[in-house]
């Protein structure tokens, strides 16, 4: 007896999706906010597969000097860093009878289509936070395993313990700053390509006629200064707990960054955003408030933008 593949779309799920001769609108339950893509910088790689930078290492200060004494020769010193950029893609393949036979077969192709795209969107978050191309050379390096250490300058260490940990996650976006890269001659975001009914492998014999789309994202992050992104980590949730988040980690954390903060976004999960919203009710409160600078509610922090990434874990494990 044959069974039914998980990975293509059956005509159980066809029945699913229509209703008195409809397509029904899907209740997209799965969906996240990952608003980062609100404010990043997209920078056009300078290799086929990668960009590199140079970043000043350091400066010639000059020297003191009386008349008829000399100048201590000097010069500034830089080093070179390239990133990579992963190739992320999925293809949907829909056989043209489940289409066909659709009420409305366009909007029946768009429906999966949308699937994939937050799909991919997700993956595309979590890589942004998560993406580790030491275990995993396919991906984009993120920002946890670059802020992994509660050693570094950039980090900031809240106190809590365990594996029910968050992180706030802090980046200045910009040309000199951060930024995502992408390949030349490509675009930016999620490429869909409509490949048109196409001859493929049937599950377990065979083959049969499909729709088939693409989908491709490619798509690298580089740092041109480490103090341009900065984490506040293991912070216990709820705002009940030991070792919360503190306020104050954030204030000096933003008085540590480059060039006044230009460019600066604060990302955190909605578990940890809902409580920096209560705060906002407290009439003694003077670090946040809700603005309308997009046309929508925007949470700040002493006017920086605060935005939701719900790729961020509650369930981070202690840095040390």
């Amino acid at each position: 007896m044959s069974t039914l593949s998980s990975d293509k779309l059956t005509l159980a799920e066809l029945a699913k999706r229509v209703s008195d001769g409809n397509v029904q609108t899907v209740a997209e339950v799965l969906n996240e906010t990952n608003d980062f893509l609100t404010d990043a910088a997209w920078i056009e790689a300078n290799q086929l597969t990668g960009h590199k930078g140079t970043i000043r290492q350091s400066l010639p200060s000059g020297t003191w000097r009386q008349i008829n004494d000399g100048v201590t020769e000097e010069s500034s010193k830089t080093r070179q860093i390239t990133e990579g950029i992963g190739l992320l893609e999925a293809l949907s393949k829909i056989d043209e009878e489940e289409v066909d036979i659709s009420p409305n077969p366009t909007q029946f192709r768009q429906l999966e289509d949308e699937a994939f795209l937050e799909g991919m969107g997700q993956n595309f978050a979590d890589t942004f936070i998560y993406g580790n191309t030491e275990k995993n050379p396919n991906q984009f390096h993120g920002l946890a395993p670059r802020l992994d250490d509660a050693s570094y300058a950039n980090v900031i260490d809240a106190g809590g313990s365990g594996s029910d940990l968050t992180s706030i996650y802090v980046v200045q976006w910009g040309p000199n700053r951060s930024h995502f890269i992408y390949p030349k001659n490509s675009q930016i975001g999620i490429e869909v390509n409509d490949k048109g009914l196409q001859l493929v492998d049937g599950d377990n014999s065979g083959q049969f006629y499909a729709y088939v789309t693409q989908f491709k994202l490619k798509v690298g992050l580089f740092v041109h200064d480490a103090r341009c992104v900065w984490r506040i980590a293991n912070i216990e949730t709820p705002s009940s707990s030991s070792n919360s988040f503190d306020p104050d980690d954030l204030i000096r954390l933003l008085r540590k960054l480059p060039f006044n903060g230009r460019g600066a976004v604060i990302y955190a999960n909605g578990d940890l955003l809902a409580d920096l919203d209560v705060e906002t009710q407290d009439k003694t409160n003077v670090n946040y408030s809700p603005d309308n600078p997009y046309g929508r509610p925007v949470t700040t922090f002493r006017g920086f933008p605060v935005r939701q990434v719900d790729a961020i874990l509650s369930t981070e494990s202690e840095i040390t």
